[in-house]
């Protein structure tokens, strides 16, 4: 194909770049610092992070843009779909590794994996000493989901097999899954002892996770947030959780990232995880070859892959 421009602004997966610069002009800047005749020239965007009205807007020839990451709360999608500008993400390709981790995050907050292991590499391990009882188990737990699209139903699928009972809520039943569904948040934080949030960024779920959801959980309840920061109120979350309100969290995204407040990072009871979830080689290789074939989809057939609801085209 001809060289066709597109726009990398911020930080990039290298795999991307390298993809990109096999079949299209490659400019990586600021879509609202270029001048009149690069703008002119930009067809496509890969982004992973902000892309707001502004930089729409700053690019007057732009057809199609490629989130890196399945949230794309950070594009304006809605303002897209006005100019006609198709915008895509990386679904399913890190369904499963995010769900291996909410596992492996629930499983380290209840049992104490990570700081079992710290009290051994300090040296605490002799002859008559062992490493305290873990307080919670996961045996006998009714594990609730706050959100339950395809990540959520991978999740609740893997703990199927360890025999907990599992509940969900989401804005409307799904008829095709077995779980009791509670039709809001307070009813399923009234009646599980875990709570896995998996729900994305939207005005409807800012701060959701409130000081009555934690103190419904209960002191013997464990909340699990591999969806967005932007869910919990993170102050009423420190408070449940050093008061006995809560009895433990495990957090792989938090409301201000990469800043972790300094309340959260002090408390023995929270595992604190830097957004890892999809963090793996071949995860994050197949979230870029999914944002680099979006592009192609698009400028070879008029065909995205993967565009998210608000876009103005099928795939």
């Amino acid at each position: 194909m001809s060289r066709i421009a597109v726009l990398v602004p911020g930080k990039m997966h290298e795999r991307v770049l390298a993809r990109l610069k096999d079949g299209f002009d490659v400019i990586e800047a600021d879509a609202t610092t270029l001048d009149t005749e690069t703008a002119q020239r930009i067809r496509g965007v890969a982004v992973s992070g902000t892309f707001n009205a502004a930089a729409i807007d700053a690019l007057p020839k732009l057809e199609v843009i490629a989130s890196f990451g399945v949230g794309y709360d950070n594009v304006d999608a809605k303002h897209a779909a006005t100019k006609g500008v198709v915008v895509t993400n990386t679904p399913d390709v890190l369904n499963d590794e995010v769900a291996d981790t909410a596992i492996g995050l629930l499983l380290n907050t209840i049992r104490e994996f990570p700081r079992a292991e710290n009290w051994l590499r300090d040296g605490n391990w002799k002859p008559g000493t062992g490493y305290p009882l873990s307080r919670f188990s996961l045996k006998g737990r009714h594990v609730g989901f706050y959100g339950l699209g395809r990540i959520g139903q991978e999740i609740a699928r893997r703990l199927e097999p360890f025999k907990v009972k599992i509940s969900y809520h989401t804005r409307s039943r799904n008829d095709a899954l077995a779980y009791d569904y509670y039709p809001t948040l307070e009813g399923l934080a009234d009646a599980v002892d875990t709570m896995i949030a998996i729900v994305p960024k939207t005005p409807q779920t800012h701060k959701t996770v409130n000081a009555d959801i934690l103190k419904a959980l209960g002191p013997d309840g464990v909340f699990v947030n591999v969806g967005r920061g932007w869910t919990v109120d993170e102050e009423a979350l420190a408070a449940a959780l050093s008061s006995g309100a809560l009895g433990a969290a495990g957090l792989d995204v938090f409301y201000d990232e990469p800043n972790v407040p300094a309340a959260l990072m002090a408390l023995p009871n929270a595992v604190l995880t830097p957004h890892l979830a999809s963090g793996s080689v071949p995860t994050r290789n197949a979230m870029a070859d999914l944002v680099v074939d979006n592009l192609l989809g698009w400028f070879e057939s008029g065909k995205p892959l993967t565009p998210v609801a608000e876009t103005p085209v099928k795939g």
